[in-house]
């Protein structure tokens, strides 16, 4: 998680208009419909833990990890910074994306966004889970209605978070 768990205020998957893979939810579906959960309960399935909510669209391409502004954001994965780029919203720049390459699997990249990186953080240095803090959770509630707010007691502000293959380079 790339938030303490504490701080969390919910957890939403959407789907992402530009190449992420699809990402497997952990648990249950809050807000699924009634012939889902009756049938989640007669044939199984759909439990957990963890609650989650299905914000737009049937795709679960990204994950978006709900916490109040300025709240610390951790690497999910070991690896590498391989880029922090702004993120831009209506023409208008609003914190960072940061990229991360997984030790584990380089092929991929971890993107996060709608988050202030932290001042130590450059392209190149290498993260620990859950132990390197990359940045900070930006309050976005002026410039957008995040879908999260549906499911919180807050503005619904929260840091993204996308898988998608990394670049290759093909040489003749």
């Amino acid at each position: 998680m790339p938030v303490p768990q504490g701080r969390v205020t919910a957890i939403g998957y959407h789907a992402a208009a530009d190449g992420a893979l699809a990402l497997t939810p952990l648990g249950h579906q809050g807000n699924e419909g009634v012939l889902a959960s009756i049938a989640h309960k007669v044939f199984g399935g759909g439990h957990g833990p963890f609650v989650y909510y299905q914000l737009s669209g049937g795709e679960k391409d990204v994950l978006d990890v709900g916490a109040l502004p300025g709240t610390d954001v951790y690497a999910p994965v070991d690896g590498t910074v391989v880029g922090i780029t702004p993120y831009i919203l209506n023409g208008t720049e609003y914190g960072a994306r940061i990229d991360l390459q997984p030790t584990a699997a380089p092929s991929l990249v971890v993107s996060l966004t709608q988050l202030t990186p932290d001042p130590a953080l450059t392209v190149g240095s290498t993260v620990s889970a859950s132990n390197t803090k990359v940045g900070r959770v930006i309050d976005l509630s002026g410039v957008e209605r995040q879908a999260l707010a549906r499911y919180t007691q807050d503005a619904g502000n929260h840091v993204s978070i996308e898988l998608r293959p990394a670049a290759t380079l093909t040489l003749p």
